[in-house]
């Protein structure tokens, strides 16, 4: 099994997309800090996954699904970023990303970051989507990036989500 985190917009929404894909087998939900500069807890998920979905997908997941093109003001709190386990990745992940720009024809604010430490949400708000699928803000922020993903990365998804 391989792992990374990502951090983007609430954790909600982070922790119910990236639970919404197959062969993720976990999603651990909370606030992930980096090294100095980048030691400051921010809102974000640690994604376990295996062989069946690649680390380019989930990238290209990450960064179409939350706010990384906008330098807002919420950037502590919300961080875009994707969050490195072994120092090899870290070169990797600045290339795909620097490609999906050219690609996509967008700079994107997403910092690659080591993971340093993690600190995992209270248990009432771990799977959040999952217990309050009807809930105003599921409706309104989770729903629309799930049916984005479910026409885009049809493959990818889970059809029991």
């Amino acid at each position: 099994m391989n792992r990374i985190g990502f951090g983007g917009g609430c954790h909600w929404c982070t922790e119910a997309v990236f639970q919404s894909l197959n062969d993720v087998s976990q999603v651990q939900q909370g606030w992930i800090a980096s090294t100095p500069p980048n030691e400051q807890f921010s809102e974000a998920v640690i994604v376990t996954y295996g062989d069946g979905i690649s680390l380019d997908d989930l990238i290209e997941i990450h960064l179409l699904t939350h706010s990384s093109t906008s330098n807002h003001s919420m950037r502590n709190k919300y961080r875009s970023a994707i969050y490195y386990f072994e120092d090899g990745q870290r070169q990797y992940l600045i290339d795909r990303i620097s490609a999906l720009s050219a690609a996509n024809n967008v700079q994107y604010v997403t910092q690659v970051l080591r993971f340093d430490a993690f600190k995992e949400n209270r248990e009432e708000q771990l799977n959040y989507y999952l217990n309050h699928k009807d809930a105003p803000f599921c409706e309104t922020y989770i729903n629309p990036k799930l049916k984005l993903l479910r026409e885009r990365y049809t493959k990818q998804t889970r059809d029991d989500f």
